[in-house]
């Protein structure tokens, strides 16, 4: 537990700390109230608000003082550990916490945070954000952007500040949180799931809003933005001054629209000529590879016409258009100029691409005019190199197009269900479209699952070749898998699936992503967390973990028990499931699930197995036995009702996943 610091001397007189106390002490803990705000505050603000947002709140902690008082005093804090610095956290924590709360009047920016008022720090044609992590920052941020305020509160406080769970209580109950209880719950269920690694990773470059980097707007823009703002206010001068003269000729004019309503940001969105345009090479000199450095692409970039279309659609989709989106993702009308990714015509439809912030969004239209036109949107924020490297441009009754991002090097496409079977090269257009890809069957076929094979340009990630299947989604699902402990591998370690063992791993647990089909998947992990000799000389079986991670943060587990098998395609079974869990990631890594199997013999036998950490498993209910080690045979009747429960290293109980 670390060890909290003690607020300066003088900072609290007679337990009533005054206004100059107080704003010393915010002063001295800037940076320590500042990440505590950071942290409490939605991911969905997107890192360089956030920044801003933390800055602002913790610089308006302190009240106004008036001027007839000389020394103001602030109220004390209630207990023993009265100081300045504690009634300032209770300030910074509450503002914070009411970020997510607003009126119903209040308006509304995509994703559901509220529109704040501007306040100080402000930052004008410059982009903050925190220094970015490695693999686990970013699954710590995921986790917690998963988690509601109060707990991403109650976690930094118990990380952070060291309080104890009755003092994270009584301060979220004076911040005004909605269920502490809850929160503080959900903080422990997190803490114990980094495996005392949560403190060093919270304590990071990542999660530190004080020391920023910095990029630029567009700067190639900025001239022409500045006269469109010029023009905007002339606009509005003339526009106000015709409403004075004439609101009866106003309201006789026709339908109003953007422009005529004032809203000049829509009006902007909604200008083809004002389409945000990545340089061709920025994926090469940045830091940051997603589909904000994509290159606009296509023979159609340039029709003015196609992309107003489409702009329109986006912003009023009448009653003939086909929309799709996927889970939690919103669709209302851009906020500023989105990013062209791709306008081209491919299949007898003319397709235009477009991301804006966690967006990406994809209009069809047919060539010949004949049927509706389609709009369809994908949360895609915090994509990567793997996650953000194909998206979908058409779809036919035999597969799918996809544009490449500009930083893949090869593609090649293979079947799951043929390990063995060598990859076969993909044809590429120059603008990055490939060939038909044959999409995995519909239904209850699974005679073959066709996946690509991309490998990374070696400017960004040398020699990177990973796995992509269509899930139905616009953006291909990356495939990953993770050894069995007997491979020596350590522990919590996903590996690209595309060596011999992953891929004859992946051959039995493919016919399962069938049932993940549009539900915004982003990844798919097959773990095989355990392996286990069978009784009667059944041999030697595995235990899967497949976790699929949404783009939204949230999982969905399946367990597969794979006996031996004669074919290596042969599915294993499902003992065990469960949704919106952390089980099977890096931040649940201890599983444990059981299930009835026959044996070569005709005998029934209770198995179970566990994760590495599993020192010992029970069972109780109609079979009561216990066995040392992470797996457990004991016979046992077909239909015996048993709640297994396993011991892990420290001491700690674990409960079986839900069957």
């Amino acid at each position: 537990m670390p060890t909290r610091q003690q607020p300066p001397a003088g900072a609290v007189a007679a337990g009533l700390p005054g206004i100059d106390e107080a704003e010393a002490t915010l002063v001295e803990h800037y940076p320590r109230l500042v990440r505590l705000a950071y942290l409490t505050l939605p991911a969905s603000l997107g890192r360089h608000r956030r920044v801003l947002v933390a800055h602002s709140t913790v610089q308006r902690a302190l009240p106004r003082a008036h001027r007839s008082q000389r020394t103001p005093r602030v109220p004390a804090q209630r207990g023993t550990e009265a100081s300045a610095y504690l009634w300032v956290r209770t300030r910074v924590l509450r503002a914070a916490l009411r970020h997510e709360l607003r009126p119903r009047w209040w308006p509304a920016r995509a994703g559901g945070s509220a529109v704040r008022w501007p306040g100080l720090p402000l930052v004008v044609g410059l982009r903050l954000f925190p220094s970015a992590g490695g693999a686990e920052e970013l699954a710590l941020d995921q986790a917690l952007s998963a988690l509601a305020a109060p707990a991403r509160a109650a976690f930094a406080l118990t990380v952070l500040e060291g309080l104890s769970d009755q003092e994270v209580l009584a301060l979220l109950k004076e911040a005004g949180a909605a269920d502490p209880e809850e929160a503080l719950w959900s903080a422990a269920r997190l803490r114990r799931a980094g495996d005392g690694r949560t403190e060093s990773l919270l304590r990071s470059a990542e999660f530190d809003p004080c020391a920023v980097q910095t990029r630029p707007t567009d700067l190639l823009r900025r001239r022409q933005r500045a006269r469109s703002i010029a023009t905007g206010a002339a606009f509005v001068v003339i526009a106000a001054a015709v409403v004075t003269v004439s609101d009866e000729a106003a309201r006789d004019a026709g339908p109003v629209t953007a422009m005529d309503a004032g809203n000049v940001a829509l009006a902007r969105a909604l200008d083809p000529e004002l389409l945000e345009h990545a340089p061709r090479d920025e994926w090469a000199d940045t830091s940051r590879i997603d589909f904000s450095v994509w290159p606009a692409r296509g023979d159609r970039v340039n029709d003015t016409a196609l992309l107003e279309r489409a702009l329109r659609a986006w912003a009023r989709p009448d009653t003939e258009l086909r929309v799709s989106a996927t889970a939690d993702t919103a669709k209302v009308p851009p906020a500023k100029p989105p990013r062209l990714l791709f306008a081209g015509e491919w299949d007898g439809a003319a397709v235009v691409l477009l991301h804006e912030g966690e967006r990406v969004v994809r209009y069809a239209e047919p060539v010949s005019g004949d049927g509706p036109a389609a709009l369809d949107f994908a949360r895609t924020d915090n994509a990567d190199v793997t996650t953000a490297a194909a998206l979908v441009v058409n779809r036919t009754a035999s597969g799918a197009r996809y544009l490449l991002a500009p930083w893949i090097a090869e593609t090649t496409t293979r079947d799951l269900l043929a390990p063995d079977s060598p990859a076969r090269d993909l044809e590429v257009s120059a603008d990055g479209v490939t060939a038909v890809v044959p999409s995995p069957a519909p239904g209850g076929s699974c005679s073959s699952w066709p996946v690509l094979q991309l490998r990374s340009s070696e400017r960004i990630v040398e020699n990177h070749a990973f796995l992509v299947t269509d899930l139905g989604d616009l953006a291909p699902v990356h495939l990953t898998h993770t050894p069995p402990p007997s491979s020596g591998a350590p522990a919590r370690q996903p590996r690209e699936a595309t060596g011999g063992p992953a891929l004859t791993g992946w051959a039995r647990g493919a016919c399962l992503l069938a049932t993940l089909r549009g539900s915004g998947v982003r990844a798919v992990n097959n773990w095989t967390y355990a392996e286990q000799e069978l009784p009667d000389k059944g041999g030697r079986a595995a235990w899967v973990c497949t976790r699929a991670d949404t783009w939204r943060g949230r999982g969905r587990v399946l367990v597969q028990f794979q006996p031996p098998a004669g074919a290596v395609t042969a599915p294993g079974a499902v003992v065990a499931e469960a949704k919106d869990s952390a089980a099977c990631s890096r931040f649940g890594q201890h599983v444990l699930a059981g299930t009835h199997w026959r044996s070569p013999s005709g005998r029934w036998f209770l198995l179970a197995a566990g994760s590495r950490a599993v020192t010992r498993i029970s069972a109780s209910g109609a079979v009561t036995a216990g066995a040392a080690g992470p797996t457990l045979a004991v016979p046992a009747p077909r239909d015996a009702q048993v709640k297994l429960s396993g011991r892990m290293r420290g001491g700690e109980g674990l409960s079986a996943l839900g069957g």
